[in-house]
Parts: C-alpha cells; structure tokens; sequence
C-alpha cells in the first residue's frame, strides 16, 4: 500500500483543496483547477492562476469565470461565485452517467474528461494506536472490503478535528464597583468550549499490497500526546472518497511538485497528469476534476485516561494580593481590567485580611482563545 500526504494551503471542503506552487516564468499564469463532482453535496471549485518562481504574491483567484458541471446524458448543473469560490448543490448522481466540468474565462474553454461516478465503501473502522506512554497518538483507518477484491483500489482522504478546551481558571463572582462587593455569578464565563479545524492535507493510499485489495489500518495523520487536543476530549470525522488510478498519479506527482519544486529532477507543473483540456487553444491546465457516487464519513472520539497524555502542571498564574480591601478591589477592576476569582474575607478575626485572587479575561474566557462555547450536536458527554 502507498500512502502518500498531500500538503496545501487551504482545504476547501472533503473534495477539494487550493494548490499554489512557485513556477518558473514559462509555466506561470496557467490555470489551476481545484474540486470534485460529488453526488448530494454542494460541490466547490476554486480557479486560479500559477505564479512565478519565488513569488511572494497571494494566490491568484480568478473571478468571473462560468463553471458548470455536465453530464453526457444533457443534465448541468450552474455553479455560483461564492466567497471566491465556485459552489453548486448536486443531487443523485447516474452511476451509468459521464459527468465533467465545464469552464469558460478569460475568452477560453475548458473542459475536464468525463467520468462515471465511482462508488466509495463505507469506513469500516478508526483505530487511534500509541506504541509507547511516550508516543505521538496514530489515527488509522480501514475502509470496508472492496467491492471488488480482484482490482486495484484507490483512495482520497480528508479530516476535520474538534476538541473540548477549558479555562485556565473559573470564577462564580465578580467584584461590584457600584456596591463595593463580591456578587455571585457562576455564569459569566462558560465553562469549557470547543474548537474545530480542518485538515490542511489530503492523504490518498492505493491497495496495491494489501490481500484482497482490501487496505486496512492505514496511517492518516497523529496527534501529539502534549497537544492541547488531548487535554480533556477529541474527536475526528474521516472522509474518504473512492478515486481513480489516474487521479491517483495526479495527486502523488503533485506531492513530488510541491515538496521538491525546484529540484534537478522535478517535473514542471505543466507536466503534472491532468483530465483537463483548453478546447480553445494549447494551453497547459494544472489540475484533476474526479467524480464520486458518494462520500463515506466515520466520527471517532478519544478520551485523555485512554492514552498517556502529557498535560503538565501549571503553576498558579493568578494575581493574589494577600492584604487588600474594597479600594484596592475597585482599583483591580476599573484601572487593571481584572476579575476577581477568589474571595477569602477574615477581617472579622483579631489579624485576619482580605485575600483576593485576580485573573485576566483570556485567562477565563475560552472564546478569547478561537474556541465557540456552542456545543456541537454531535458531542457525546
């Protein structure tokens, strides 16, 4: 089996993904097209333009181009310009059908090959391995047995994470400036959040030496064992998509390009295997247009006491001022922007204070920290 990660800058969905390689002159200003047709999804594309060598310019976008996806038996689907981006919904795909992508701008025409829509088993399996308790955590996948165990099979996959996050420290009070006095308030900040990204790396796998043609446990990606992701709980969607050998080789010889650009014996962008045509003129086209019946999706969850996790110990950070009173209190909120967390009053004892602790507000408040406090509908408590 080949495994083989593909890096870019920007995962625009479970089909697609932005590709922006340093060119040489002569292989600048060619169109990249990035995007899959997939059945009973909205389907985006995204246009652009290669950029000279060492080009410190942001990817190119091109705008005002028509996109529409085609099958061979009439049926189109018109996609719209939408944040830079190229979105259609698509609905069930003819598996009997040849669909492809049709582009007009800049006066040419371009077209992508048709294909019928493969189909994709469904993931059979996530496993999260750590070899040792000082090990980075392997997320690995299995799909179903393939449909058909006497050819090769071929693979794409993206993934999304989530993961729950809490505040350094909480408070259930707050420091009154009208009143002079602590007040009970356990819902000022909230409790834990949650953050989500997207993969930024499309990984494609082929069966080749695998029994039965049927890849089982193959790495996706790990996951550091001190990453704040592993701190209280995870979880991870896996998509997959079954892809052609053709889409295959585009996309291990656009790894090649984009880790080795520049090397002896590199291929030029232009040269890259590509299912898309300038039906107007000669022009290059950087790009792979695949086709999929459907997608396969598995959601897997991780819980820190399953795994050694490395979550060090941190030392109290707050600001406790041991002998203070109700100006100083006041001083703390209004010219210091603090909160107040802890509230120990033993000034009715003979000698006894006023002990108060003080945080910042990213210290407790997990939206100023990229996290939502929004709880996903699919999170399991």
């Amino acid at each position: 089996m080949v495994l083989c990660l593909m890096v870019s800058i920007s995962t625009l969905s479970g089909c697609i993904e932005e590709y922006n390689a340093d060119v040489p002159s002569e292989d600048s200003d060619l169109l990249v097209v990035e995007g899959s047709i997939c059945s009973s999804q909205l389907n985006k594309f995204i246009l652009s333009r290669t950029q000279t060598l060492n080009s410190s310019n942001l990817p190119r976008l091109v705008t005002g181009a028509t996109v529409i996806v085609r099958g061979t038996d009439g049926s189109e689907y018109q996609a719209q310009a939408a944040d830079g981006y190229y979105s259609c919904q698509i609905g069930d795909l003819n598996p009997d059908v040849g669909y492809y992508l049709h582009i007009e701008t800049d006066g040419e025409v371009y077209e992508s090959d048709p294909q019928k829509p493969l189909r994709t088993e469904n993931i059979s399996e996530v496993n999260v391995l750590q070899e040792t308790p000082e090990s980075n955590l392997d997320v690995l996948v299995t799909p179903d047995a393939p449909f058909d165990p006497n050819k090769l099979n071929y693979y794409s996959w993206t993934y999304e994470e989530t993961w729950e996050v809490h505040p350094d420290y909480t408070t259930q009070i707050y420091f009154d400036i009208k009143t002079s006095s602590p007040v009970f308030d356990p819902y000022q900040f909230p409790s834990r959040g949650w953050k989500s990204i997207t993969g930024t790396s499309i990984l494609v796998g082929s069966s080749a030496s695998y029994e039965g043609q049927h890849i089982r446990k193959a790495k996706l990606y790990d996951i550091d064992r001190a990453d704040e992701r592993m701190y209280y709980k995870y979880s991870g969607l896996i998509h997959q998509r079954a892809i052609s050998k053709a889409e295959y080789e585009y996309e291990s010889a656009r790894r090649q390009t984009s880790t080795e650009m520049g090397g002896l014996f590199t291929p030029l962008p232009s040269a890259l295997p590509t299912n898309i045509h300038c039906l107007t003129s000669n022009k290059h086209v950087i790009g792979f247009v695949g086709c999929a019946l459907n997608t396969s999706e598995y959601r897997f969850f991780l819980i820190p006491k399953d795994y050694s996790i490395d979550h060090p110990y941190k030392k109290d950070a707050r600001l406790w001022l041991e002998d203070c009173d109700e100006q100083i209190c006041y001083q703390m909120v209004t010219k210091e922007g603090m909160y107040l967390c802890e509230w120990k009053d033993e000034r009715y004892r003979p000698g006894g204070k006023l002990q108060t602790a003080w945080a910042y507000d990213y210290q407790l408040d997990v939206r100023l920290r990229g996290a939502t406090d929004v709880k996903p509908d699919y999170w399991q408590d």
